[in-house]
């Protein structure tokens, strides 16, 4: 008999078997490699979706400033890959070679020191997690410990998207402006521009993806996933019984910056690039809509609302470029109106009770030798 303590339930654990199989089977054998980095790139959103529902779907904190996690992700691995890309032997035109063309173009004449120590890949990788981590524990201290919450909280993460857009944009000169940090060449002398090189990172960001999932999991089925989801439902109760609130929610907060870090660094290394049109408030609100879309309480769901919103998303643009926003923006009404749930409502309510039913059939049916021999 399954119990709820189970690391993965039945159904579970089926689900984890089905998106393992689309992932790293069907998506690879139906696509061409142009396709497949599009759904690679589709995957690294998924990260920040997953963080979202442990801290909007668990815990109960609606952040809409998540595209500042996935940018800060981004751009720690950005700046490594371009600085390899900025060898003196490369940048021989520049005025001052050695250095990002952008710097060139804006006048610099040396490197800034905070760029130095980004020639390690260690330290960027490092980077990756620790920069996302350490800005949402500042966010996290300051509101949570106040006991800001709701709608406040959402507003002010907005806020903080919009401010660091701006800095990034007006810091043209060490960040590239609004063009961000492009032209990016290889990683550790790997060209990552080559057809095998994006489908090997296609690969490396669903193992990743796996990784996080399981991260989650673990998150949920704990004694902190209980408290979580106590906090969201009845927060003055579980502060009551002696708990740290705040604690647990900077906790789950930076969890989620970090796994928004690791998306944002798989992006910059299957698209190429990064830029502040991945920080700001629109692409962070998208990045609920996937959470919403796929199911805000499922880990799973996650992952394909991310595929199935910027699947639309594409397809929506390319075959009616005018009336795209009005198709993508009719697909999530249609969804928050008749499943509120998400994607992961439409499978426990109509897919699970159906697979439910074949595994008890199976059960049923007597094993040979198993019938008793009548009585002699």
């Amino acid at each position: 008999m399954e119990t709820s303590n189970r690391f993965l339930s039945r159904s579970e654990l089926i689900g984890f078997a089905v998106l393992a199989v689309v992932i790293f089977v069907v998506l690879p054998m139906a696509l061409d490699t142009f396709r497949l980095n599009l759904f690679g790139k589709y995957l690294t959103y998924a990260f920040v979706a997953i963080g979202l529902v442990l801290c909007w779907g668990a815990g109960g904190i609606l952040s809409l400033g998540q595209g500042v996690f996935f940018g800060l992700g981004g751009y720690c691995m950005a700046m490594f890959l371009k600085l390899e890309a900025s060898t003196p032997e490369n940048t021989a035109i520049q005025s001052t070679p050695g250095i990002p063309d952008f710097m060139d173009w804006n006048q610099l004449t040396a490197l800034p020191g905070w760029w130095e120590p980004f020639h390690s890949l260690t330290f960027a990788l490092i980077a990756v997690v620790a920069v996302p981590v350490a800005f949402a524990f500042i966010i996290g201290v300051a509101m949570f410990t106040r006991r800001v919450g709701g709608v406040y909280f959402a507003i002010i993460t907005q806020a903080f998207a919009a401010i660091l857009t701006i800095l990034i944009i007006g810091q043209q000169g060490y960040t590239g402006g609004v063009n961000g940090i492009t032209d990016l060449r290889t990683l550790l002398g790997w060209d990552i521009r080559t057809d095998e090189a994006k489908e090997i990172l296609y690969f490396v960001n669903g193992v990743l993806l796996f990784a996080v999932l399981l991260a989650a999991q673990y998150v949920r089925k704990s004694k902190l996933g209980r408290l979580l989801i106590a906090m969201r439902d009845q927060e003055d109760r579980v502060r009551f019984s002696g708990y740290n609130v705040a604690n647990f929610k900077i906790f789950v907060f930076c969890l989620g910056a970090a796994f928004a870090g690791i998306g944002g660094a798989m992006f910059t290394l299957q698209v190429g690039f990064m830029s502040p049109t991945l920080v700001g408030i629109v692409p962070s609100i998208e990045m609920v809509i996937f959470c919403a879309v796929g199911g805000r309480i499922s880990i799973l769901g996650a992952v394909y609302g991310a595929l199935a919103v910027n699947w639309a998303k594409t397809t929506f643009s390319e075959s009616f470029p005018e009336l795209w926003l009005l198709g993508l923006g009719g697909l999530f009404i249609a969804v928050v109106m008749f499943f509120p749930n998400g994607l992961a409502g439409i499978y426990a309510d109509h897919i699970a009770p159906r697979i439910a039913k074949l595994f008890k059939k199976s059960s049923d049916v007597d094993l040979p030798g198993s019938a008793k021999t009548p009585a002699e």
